[in-house]
């Protein structure tokens, strides 16, 4: 690799909501703007800031909706405010990254990328680095190159990586087939065998090679991205963007184009080993934080002149995150979880967290959107 092309172009998708983390969690405020990593930084933030010896701020870019484009922006100063890439509507993943990779691609055209979801936790930055590095070297091989995760348990909640040996060159393994997420007894079988790797949703690649992949098999896609690309510098660009973006297919990357690209040997992986955790739920955030002696957790919001206050007595295990201003007392319980905003209020066992978003489905059908 040349010096230019040693250079990762970071992509960090900043969608969805994170319902199952309600009611902290908003669609006009959602988890990866807030500050959940046990430090003032967001999960936004913590995301760019790891990837600081692999970028470089103006090749950094940022895919987001219209209506977190400003926080996001506000969030990201080092990030130029041109790399904030707006889409109108959200087209699922595959979209996203397919925009990303086609203005990367008019930059420069043999540029490698790595997309990062934006609400993921990492706890071993240089772990995390020396791993992208390699996926870097499979990427220049011209392989699609994802991070597995070794499975510390049957999750249901993933996707996984069905690996073969390792390839040619190095540590790279080759992904035979992507597994969407399984049943309980299938996640045990995929442990017990070894042969199976978390689907991380990080991704790092040579944008051509992505590209070509893609109109191999989303031709759709693949022309409507192109298209908005072509525009992205010209005055047309809203025009364009408006037309094409509600014609795009609504589907994931992995779906899109990583299955059908693992079928025909493709796709090479790294088997990582950093602390990387999905915060999908409340009860995952008190695993990874740090407790008190007796297991408590509490989400503060380091900073805040007035900082909320928490009064615990007689409890264990607890997930406590008082964003409300309000004193939020306990006595005598335990394996909760207490979320206290201004304008709701849950409790629920830490077991059930991974159920939250059942209570935002409800919400929706009730039409309380206020509340979502």
């Amino acid at each position: 690799m040349n010096d230019e092309q040693s250079v990762l172009y970071g992509v960090v998708l900043a969608g969805g909501t994170g319902t199952r983390l309600w009611p902290l969690s908003r669609a006009g405020h959602p988890k990866f703007l807030h500050p959940l990593t046990g430090t003032p930084a967001s999960l936004l933030q913590a995301t760019v800031d790891r990837l600081d010896t692999l970028t470089s701020p103006e090749r950094m870019f940022v895919v987001t909706g219209v209506a977190h484009a400003a926080a996001v922006s506000r969030q990201l100063a080092s990030v130029p405010e041109e790399n904030v890439l707006v889409e109108p509507s959200p087209r699922d993943s595959c979209a996203a990254i397919a925009l990303a990779a086609a203005v990367i691609a008019r930059r420069d055209p043999e540029a490698i990328m790595g997309s990062f979801a934006s609400d993921h936790l990492i706890a071993d930055k240089a772990e995390f680095a020396s791993v992208i590095r390699k996926a870097m070297a499979g990427a220049q091989q011209g392989l699609l190159m994802t991070l597995g995760i070794t499975p510390t348990r049957p999750e249901t909640g993933y996707g996984y990586l069905q690996c073969g040996g390792e390839s040619v060159d190095g540590p790279v393994l080759v992904v035979e087939e992507f597994k969407e997420k399984p049943s309980y007894e299938v996640a045990e079988s995929y442990v017990k065998s070894g042969n199976y790797l978390w689907n991380a949703g990080m991704f790092v690649w040579r944008v051509d090679v992505f590209l070509a992949e893609l109109a191999r098999q989303q031709p759709q896609l693949a022309s409507g991205v192109s298209r908005i690309a072509q525009a992205w510098d010209t005055a047309g660009r809203e025009e364009v963007l408006g037309e094409v973006w509600p014609t795009l297919p609504r589907i994931s990357v992995d779906y899109a184009v990583m299955e059908g690209a693992a079928t025909v040997g493709r796709v090479g992986t790294i088997p990582g080993d950093f602390g990387w955790n999905d915060v999908g739920d409340f009860h995952t955030l008190g695993e990874v934080l740090t407790a008190d002696p007796a297991g408590n957790v509490i989400v503060g919001r380091d900073g805040d002149v007035e900082r909320p206050t928490v009064l615990l007595r007689d409890t264990e295990n607890l997930v406590v995150l008082p964003s409300s201003g309000r004193l939020v007392a306990a006595m005598g319980v335990r394996d909760l979880v207490i979320v206290d905003t201004p304008d709701a209020v849950l409790v629920c066992p830490r077991e059930r967290a991974q159920e939250v978003k059942h209570l935002v489905d409800e919400l929706k059908e009730l039409g309380h959107h206020g509340y979502i």
